[in-house]
């Protein structure tokens, strides 16, 4: 299961009033895992960041300058998230701007690329109704800490977002209670989570651990003088006459 956490920077809110791209994050996690195989691209927008957007991402004219355009490296960017499952907060909004930025390559949608578009700000909506679930208010939540985040960046938010979303979404919680104080909090407050084992990974024992474990059990068997009680439990159990 190949997942990739991304995240965006652009010069305004609407690529439709001609705002672009200025920043890509991207890391990527297989079998729920980070593997340090993460993209990372500043991009020139030929075009100023309106002064909110600036004030948000800190990427001014002169640093972009020098940058490569969307165009140079679309390519590298289709090509790493091919057949992955994407996940976004606010996944909408990162999506229109990839969208209008495939589009001036000639090139489809992004979800011509990847497998599926996940919006982890819907995902904590649902888990917790009623709450603040910003990136912010979600680290406070799951206690990861963003002291580092002082301006947004791509890469940073990918990073603290994937381990949001590990947090979020870990499948031996068969329970997660968030007690929900507000005045306007229904039933209980208590939120409960589906159980998914699916995410989780299974590790077979290599050969040389197989070994390892034979001449730890041989050792026991000897410190006993017989059957050690693993050996015992390892047993099969003989069917009822």
């Amino acid at each position: 299961m190949r997942q990739i956490i991304f995240d965006t920077e652009t010069t305004g809110l609407d690529p439709a009033q001609g705002h672009r791209i200025v920043e890509i994050g991207c890391v990527e996690l297989v079998n729920r895992m980070s593997t340090g195989n993460n993209l990372h691209i500043y991009l020139n927008p030929d075009r100023d960041s309106d002064p909110e957007a600036l004030a948000v991402h800190g990427l001014t004219t002169e640093f972009l300058s020098d940058k490569p355009r969307f165009s140079d490296v679309a390519d590298e960017f289709v090509k790493f998230i091919q057949g992955a499952e994407l996940i976004a907060h606010n996944a909408a909004f990162d999506v229109k701007f990839f969208n209008a930025e495939l589009a001036k390559t000639g090139r489809g949608p992004i979800n011509d690329y990847c497998e599926t578009v996940t919006d982890s700000l819907l995902h904590a909506r649902s888990l917790f109704p009623g709450k603040r679930n910003s990136l912010d208010a979600l680290c406070d939540r799951f206690g990861i800490s963003n002291a580092h985040r002082t301006l947004h960046g791509a890469l940073l938010d990918s990073q603290l977002l994937a381990e949001v979303w590990l947090a979020m979404t870990r499948g031996q919680d068969a329970l997660l209670i968030d007690v929900d104080d507000s005045a306007n909090a229904g039933g209980n407050g208590v939120v409960l989570a589906k159980f998914d084992a699916s995410g989780l990974p299974v590790l077979q024992a290599s050969a040389d651990e197989l070994a390892e474990h034979e001449t730890y059990l041989a050792a026991l068997d000897k410190a006993v003088n017989g059957e050690c009680v693993w050996r015992k439990m390892d047993a099969p159990v003989a069917a009822p006459a």
